[in-house]
């Protein structure tokens, strides 16, 4: 089976965590610093709080721009993994959900419908499967009216927008490190932000002192994984998008095949390559029994799930019954790729 994710590891992570291990120093060590301080520069951030998840990472991020009740509003996409929804219902605030445009993330325009009706605290938009949201018309929306936007780029390392990095778009934004993404660590995630008053109460929350505070640190091996993922993500996220252009390519004239494709000014670093097609259960099937790790992200939406107020997210509804997805990681081998385009095109023409 060609497994729809899998990270690549080289002996530099080998190595670490081997001197790691015979160092004794297993956490709060220097790997953790090289970590936070390369990965704070190379988003272009003045703040990085590397945390245990990118679950744990939304949630203290909500948690330190005031998110405590339901009378505290956060706008969410329809489509996302359930995470960035269950933060804000961990944090205490209230979920409302609009609806995604044909790049998968926020509509900017039911955006600023959902925020003219429920007067936000906090929006959240989600650079999904690798692809940054509008944030242009995004922070336009809630600059003017004093709300705060908190990237969710779990999906989107080194995905840039205009020319800037995904996670240094918004007020602060929150990554994740687990072992589907473009840098993998296991488990593992950040909070990032350029505002000093945003990052003195995100470390109110996570730095044991003269305030209660949670332990959500993560281990000197995720951070010297992570440190050595970094290093190789433009080159890993290259592979990617080289095995994405080169699929649409083959896949440009399949029947009733939407492809993913990459917008104006962004650029698209591959973390899911996702495509559409109304038989999208019938592809799957035929292509995990022939050995391709297919996989169908996401068959729920947001509101749907938590049954969360919603402005009637007609786009998400479609989207949810066709999306799935095919391997696009670096560790793919040429024989792989040929045998997944193969296989692609015989099945869909044979399903259609």
């Amino acid at each position: 089976m060609i497994p729809i994710i899998k990270p690549v590891f080289g002996k530099e992570e080998e190595n670490t965590v081997l001197e790691i291990m015979k160092s004794g120093q297993i956490t709060r060590g220097k790997w953790t610093l090289k970590f936070k301080e390369t990965f704070r520069d190379y988003i272009g951030a003045s703040f990085c709080h590397p945390v245990c998840s990118g679950t744990a990472a939304l949630y203290i991020a909500l948690k330190a721009i005031g998110i405590n009740s339901k009378n505290d509003v956060v706008i969410v996409p329809a489509m996302s993994f359930m995470a960035t929804i269950d933060a804000v219902l961990l944090a205490g605030g209230k979920p409302v959900v609009v609806d995604i445009g044909e790049d998968y993330c926020m509509d900017p325009y039911q955006l600023e419908k959902a925020v003219e009706k429920y007067n936000p605290k906090a929006v959240i938009p989600v650079h999904l499967f690798g692809q940054t949201a509008d944030m242009d018309r995004i922070n336009e929306i809630c600059k003017e009216r004093g709300i705060i936007v908190l990237e969710d780029a779990a999906q989107s390392h080194g995905a840039e927008y205009k020319g800037k990095k995904a996670g240094n778009l918004g007020d602060l934004s929150a990554f994740s490190f687990y072992a589907s993404k473009n840098v993998a660590m296991g488990e593992g995630g950040a909070i990032l932000t350029k505002d000093p008053d945003i990052d003195e109460k995100i470390s109110n929350w996570i730095e044991f002192g003269d305030h209660p505070a949670l332990n959500l640190r993560i281990t000197e091996f995720q951070a010297g994984i992570g440190y050595w993922q970094l290093q190789k993500l433009d080159e890993t996220n290259e592979k990617r998008r080289k095995i994405a252009k080169l699929y649409n390519e083959e896949f440009k004239d399949l029947p009733g095949l939407h492809l993913p494709y990459e917008f104006e000014n962004r650029k698209h670093v591959y973390h899911i390559y996702a495509l559409r097609h109304p038989k999208r259960d019938e592809i799957v099937e035929k292509l995990i029994e022939n050995g391709i790790g297919a996989r169908v992200y996401y068959d729920y939406t947001l509101h749907g799930l938590r049954d969360a107020e919603n402005l009637g997210c007609e786009f998400s509804e479609v989207v949810v019954k066709e999306i799935f997805a095919i391997p696009v990681h670096a560790a793919l081998k040429e024989d792989e790729i040929s045998f997944i385009i193969d296989n692609m095109k015989k099945i869909v023409k044979s399903v259609y």
